[in-house]
């Protein structure tokens, strides 16, 4: 498997986000990097500009197995907003949460559209959200029929992807910054190794969807979305550091690819 080239990082928002008719809440995370928001009140992070090229070699493959994403069949939905659409996941595609903060949720929505009555939240590291087969779309922002813990409802498109396979990083990325990072806070760290991920155009956002911990280790989970390719959306990070008297070194990297068109049998973006 193979990590994107030409990585660089300089990140903004570019699509928009699920919002709430009130303010939802937002993440505000000490750091050094700009914050910036979505209308669904996400925070991203921008970085700034450089390029990096990573190979990676170990890989583990998901159990989860679903075809390659074919069109849809139009069908009449009378009384939806919007207008419908002929592409989108098939009925039963399981799909994750991707890009919205840790402290935040995925709105289900009653109706397709970000003014519509909120039916439930998703979790921002949810991973079973299933595909019912219809898209619409409703001004500039695509909604999806979904199903999530017995709740049915619609979500923004630009929220979900598909769960591909998770390698180790760790290896590829050391070799390319030439040793391994220690910064204060994992959230410092991460953004540091984010920096290997985006891509500057179009510019990746990164998002924290895991709340950085310390303990025997740190952890922390972001997600890089926004790579100008339609087989994989972004990445999925889950880092790990090591405390010591400098400060938190890295441990490792799972890096999981997020797939917008689907997966193969074996867990690749097609």
């Amino acid at each position: 498997m193979y990590l994107r080239t030409a990585f660089a990082i300089a990140l903004l928002m570019v699509l928009t986000a699920c919002s709430n008719t009130s303010p939802e809440p937002t993440s505000s995370v000490p750091s050094t990097t700009q914050a910036t928001s979505t209308t669904q009140a996400e925070t991203t992070t921008t970085l700034p500009s450089t390029s990096s090229t990573l190979e990676n070699t170990t890989t583990t493959v998901p159990a989860q197995t679903t075809t390659t994403l074919s069109p849809q069949t139009t069908t009449t939905q009378p009384g939806l907003p919007g207008e419908p659409m002929d592409f989108g996941p098939q009925e039963g595609d399981r799909l994750m949460v991707i890009g919205v903060e840790w402290n935040d949720v995925l709105n289900l929505r009653e109706l397709p559209g970000a003014s519509q009555e909120i039916v439930s939240g998703i979790p921002p590291t949810d991973m079973s959200v299933f595909a019912h087969g219809l898209t619409r779309q409703v001004g500039t922002s695509i909604w999806i029929e979904v199903e999530h813990q017995n709740f049915q409802g619609w979500v923004n498109y630009r929220f979900v992807g598909y769960e591909g396979q998770t390698i180790d990083a760790t290896s590829a990325y050391v070799a390319e910054v030439g040793a391994l990072p220690v910064e204060e806070t994992m959230l410092d760290l991460a953004m540091l190794i984010a920096e290997s991920f985006v891509s500057e155009e179009p510019a990746s956002t990164v998002t924290v969807t895991e709340a950085p911990t310390v303990g025997d280790l740190g952890e922390i989970t972001i997600d890089v979305i926004g790579l100008g390719d339609d087989a994989i959306l972004g990445f999925r990070l889950h880092i790990f550091a090591q405390p010591g008297p400098d400060g938190l070194g890295l441990k490792a990297i799972e890096q999981t690819f997020i797939c917008g068109r689907g997966i193969t049998p074996d867990g690749l973006c097609p």
